[in-house]
């Protein structure tokens, strides 16, 4: 996962690492899932679910981060895309 603070925003982006440096396309779907993006450091379940409820800005791909998101309650099952069968979920949470 990748995490670093914009202006008021911190950006959270994770993948399952099996996926670093894949890209997947489907119709005008397309992803491409860069180390440069997606990977800063390698993190246990536990840090991932904390970097989750920090983040204000989220890009996820993969089925665990995925899941991991949904059950957190920050991803709806529902708004989660697939790009050749691989979940991409994005989420923004706004502060009041």
């Amino acid at each position: 996962m990748r995490l670093w603070k914009i202006r008021d925003e911190v950006v959270l982006a994770a993948c399952d690492p099996n996926l670093l440096g894949k890209r997947y396309e489907e119709g005008d779907l397309h992803i491409e899932i860069k180390k440069e993006f997606y990977l800063d450091k390698y993190v246990n379940e536990n840090a991932f679910r904390n970097a989750l409820k920090i983040a204000t800005i989220i890009n996820l791909v993969g089925e665990n981060v995925v899941r991991i998101a949904i059950s957190e309650g920050i991803v709806e099952k529902e708004n989660v895309i697939l790009i050749q069968g691989i979940p991409h979920a994005q989420a923004v949470r706004m502060r009041y």
